[in-house]
């Protein structure tokens, strides 16, 4: 994270910056503002309800990133906290070609910045606005598409906003996917194994997202990419009135026409995609293997470098920290701070004792002091006060011999409560941090 003595200065050149762009009619602004002493910031790229987006350099590499600068004020106003944090926890994990990569999350007292990748071709949206595409350029973005969604999909993340406003396009053409911010998990889906938050872009909203009974993140997903694919075909949308109840209903009816350019191959693979029944509408791994699909396809092979460990905990009794993990320990992706909450704390430290250990340890002493303890594998929750007092432990394996322990601690309520961990639990795991050993100096 960047020194903080330079916070004023930043937020100040911020404000200019952004009143600036907020003034030019062209979305551009003449300022140059430098943030952390890490990032020239230049040119802005375009604008939400809470966020603006501008080009930027790094300063060290000369290497061209997009900067979403993110305010705290509208994100906890509007009540989209955890939209933000669920959306740096999502891209943080997620490493693919026709994925916009985020590459680091820089914080102040009044912004959020995401650091990422900059698509130098802009929106595909812009590109289909001038006109349909071929039919094999439409393959060819929507295979590079079905490539991201899949990957996203085998790691649990439903995007469910997928429309061309959201993929870019970077300097060789090539389709990449962004904007994670109604992005969904596997924690998110209920008991009947279906999401049930109502969200994305009416044109590609899928009938069963309407029907407010839940949903399968993955099948809506599916369905926004048949929207997508009979536009890039088309030139237009498929589910389209001025009056919004009545495109619901076309879209519940499944009421659409392909226009007379289509091949027949095509028409009959976009209906398994605008299927209205989510029980029978084609899956990923079906859309792989259809034969106007796979015409020229080439698979992407993700070398073990790429890729990064992300199964669930109940299928791992072990948690390795990779490479990425190390990051996100760092301060500049610490979801804790990024909003303040008073209620939650943290602290983490270095062990040489088995994962194993630590939770029997720590499960003991809570124990001992009448706090109901929940364990598995390498977790443990510690409670008590009546629900005010709630400890989070993980450990993480780091090296052979060393694992990172961290604790996030709620307290609801200034009083006691959090003294049993600090003056009563925390002193009993002194013996177990890792001491590390003094440099020795020798003399000439």
């Amino acid at each position: 994270m960047p020194e903080r003595e330079n916070e004023n200065e930043n937020e100040n050149d911020a404000a200019s910056t952004s009143e600036a762009a907020s003034s030019s009619s062209t979305s551009t602004t003449s300022e140059v503002m430098n943030l952390f002493g890490k990032y020239e910031v230049g040119k802005l790229l375009g604008y939400g309800a809470f966020a603006k987006v501008y080009h930027a350099r790094n300063v060290r590499t000369g290497q061209s990133v997009a900067i979403k600068a993110v305010s705290k004020q509208k994100v906890l106003k509007g009540g989209f906290t955890a939209h933000v944090k669920r959306e740096i926890s999502i891209m943080r994990r997620l490493h693919h070609p026709h994925i916009v990569k985020l590459f680091e999350v820089l914080a102040t007292k009044t912004k959020i910045y995401f650091v990422m990748e900059f698509a130098k071709g802009g929106e595909l949206f812009a590109k289909i606005a001038r006109g349909r595409f071929s039919e094999d350029l439409s393959r060819r973005y929507f295979q590079q598409l079905i490539s991201a969604v899949g990957y996203c999909h085998s790691r649990g993340v439903f995007h469910r906003d997928l429309k061309p406003e959201n993929l870019l396009l970077d300097e060789n053409w090539d389709l990449k996917v962004s904007d994670f911010g109604l992005s969904a998990v596997k924690d998110q889906i209920r008991p009947d194994g279906l999401l049930h938050t109502l969200c994305g872009t009416p044109a590609y909203v899928a009938p069963e997202i309407l029907a407010k009974k839940g949903y399968d993140g993955a099948k809506v997903d599916v369905w926004s990419c048949g929207v997508i694919l009979f536009v890039l075909n088309a030139g237009y949308l498929p589910f389209n009135d001025p009056n919004l109840m009545v495109m619901y209903r076309k879209i519940y009816n499944g009421e659409f026409r392909c226009p007379k350019w289509t091949t027949p191959d095509l028409r009959r693979f976009i209906s398994r995609l605008l299927d209205t029944n989510p029980d029978t509408r084609i899956t990923v791994d079906e859309i792989v293997r259809d034969p106007w699909f796979s015409k020229g396809h080439k698979e992407i092979k993700l070398l073990n470098d790429d890729v990064f460990d992300f199964k669930d905990d109940e299928d791992s009794n072990s948690k390795s920290l990779n490479a990425f993990d190390l990051i996100s320990f760092s301060s500049g992706f610490d979801l804790s701070g990024l909003f303040g909450d008073p209620e939650i704390s943290g602290e983490r430290f270095m062990s040489e004792e088995t994962p194993e250990k630590i939770i029997e340890r720590i499960g003991e002493m809570a124990e001992a002091e009448n706090l109901t303890v929940t364990k598995k594998d390498w977790k443990a929750k510690l409670e008590g006060q009546n629900g005010n007092f709630v400890v989070f432990v993980e450990v993480y394996r780091l090296t052979e011999s060393l694992v990172i322990v961290q604790i996030q601690k709620r307290d609801r309520e200034t009083g006691t409560s959090l003294d049993i961990w600090n003056d009563k639990l925390r002193p009993q795991l002194d013996d177990l941090v890792y001491q590390q050993p003094e440099a020795s100096v020798s003399g000439n």
